[in-house]
């Protein structure tokens, strides 16, 4: 087995992999023992047909698919290991030969880390970002406190209103015909939310329970399900319950229970302090983003589209875990929300344009000014995640392998290259 590469404009390089004809006869056998049970021709047993007969039949290239896509899966990654290419895409597989008895050979096409052209890194004016923390920051934290100890009460002596859990059923009708994923039964809806199109959480405002009721809406001219784009619906509606959320009263009781404070003013003051840290760490954070940015507009890279397509796609699979936590699937949000992949993966290109910029810019700042991770941050790292997941340093380090290490050596590396540039940046 071989490969070769050759690089091409637009920081691109395609690759040639050529499998010997021994190893593509070997894994036609493989196939052919995998599938032989699926052929069924007269005077045979079924999974006794020979495999030359088999190919007789329905010709010499019946398992070469199959085949060529175990090669591909099988050598492709091994071939990388002693590749002196920095690739950050997917592959754009071609097959150019294939045949028994014959070389099996194809190419990928891949994108390479692009060159970084840096702009002036030391001395960069960004904006001061002034740190005051006021009354209504303290009084936002409270009511989120509030909110965390409030309790859900059932409504049963007035109307559904804004901010109100109802619980529905429901079934869509297009044209008095019913659609599919268009029903629900005794589904928590948050009024407000808008969770569901157009204006259907509205018109349950102001209904009571056991009312049924006909909720008017007209899907998106871009929804996805294009059978329903555009059209009006209705939905049969009943409420079946009202929940609405109970805060507990502001006084020293609840800061007694709350935090290590007896009054309320003590922990408001407190909070003031903690929001005060916060602040200036997030002044910190913003420095450091105005400070990218600015490097982003004064440096040159030329970025190859199969890269910013493989950070598109991290980022949707990123959301889609989220979406996963929450008990929903990436089909079933584009469902809801009238979206499409298509168009959230152009929605989500500005910021993979700008995360890749980022660490090819950091990155290059920090091979300049040869800032690198001590072995003794990578160990204090090491451990500081090994107890987020609650096991032996070692035992992690032995469960993570070299790959992790370095990536942790990486991303400390990174941050201490991000740190240089904001210390040396100046604020007007």
């Amino acid at each position: 087995m071989s490969m070769t590469s050759e690089k091409i404009d637009g920081n691109m390089a395609v690759l040639t992999i050529t499998v010997p004809a021994e190893d593509f006869n070997k894994e036609l056998t493989v196939v052919y023992n995998k599938q032989k049970g699926k052929f069924h021709v007269d005077g045979f047993r079924k999974g006794h047909v020979p495999m030359a007969y088999i190919e007789k039949v329905y010709g010499p290239e019946v398992f070469y698919d199959d085949a060529a896509n175990n090669l591909i899966n099988k050598t492709y990654g091994k071939e990388l290991e002693g590749c002196d290419l920095d690739i950050v895409s997917r592959p754009e597989i071609e097959v150019t030969q294939i045949g028994k008895g014959r070389d099996f050979i194809y190419t990928a096409k891949v994108a390479t880390k692009p060159p970084v052209e840096l702009g002036e890194y030391k001395g960069i004016e960004v904006e001061k970002t002034e740190i005051t923390v006021t009354d209504e920051d303290v009084n936002a934290e409270i009511e989120k406190a509030r909110q965390e100890n409030s309790r859900t009460i059932e409504v049963t002596d007035r109307a559904a209103q804004l901010e109100d859990t109802a619980i529905i059923n429901f079934e869509g009708f297009v044209d008095g015909v019913a659609f599919e994923g268009g029903k629900g039964e005794s589904y928590s809806l948050k009024l407000g939310s808008h969770s569901f199109i157009d204006t259907f959480e509205d018109q349950i405002v102001g209904k009571n329970i056991g009312d049924e009721f006909d909720v008017n809406v007209t899907f998106p001219e871009e929804y996805q399900e294009e059978s329903l784009a555009g059209k009006p619906a209705v939905f049969k509606v009943e409420l079946l319950g009202i929940k609405a959320t109970e805060l507990p009263e502001l006084d020293d009781d609840f800061a007694s229970e709350v935090s290590e404070f007896e009054t309320v003013d003590e922990y408001k003051e407190d909070i003031r302090k903690t929001l005060e840290v916060k602040k200036e760490a997030e002044a910190k954070r913003a420095k450091e983003s105005k400070c990218l940015e600015k490097l982003i507009e004064t440096s040159t890279i030329e970025l190859p589209e199969p890269m910013i397509e493989y950070q598109q796609e991290k980022m949707l699979e990123d959301f889609g875990y989220q979406l996963s936590q929450q008990g929903l699937s990436l089909d079933q949000y584009f469902k809801f929300t009238g979206q499409d992949r298509n168009a959230m993966m152009e929605q989500v290109k500005p910021e993979a344009i700008k995360r890749i910029k980022t660490s090819l810019i950091v990155e290059a700042v920090a091979k300049a000014e040869d800032i690198k991770a001590t072995d003794e941050e990578v160990e204090e790292r090491l451990k500081e995640t090994a107890e987020r997941y609650q096991l032996d340093v070692e035992k992690f380090k032995e469960l993570a392998g070299e790959k992790e290490e370095d990536a942790i050596r990486m991303d400390l590396s990174m941050e201490k290259a991000i740190k240089f540039i904001a210390e040396n940046a100046k604020e007007v």
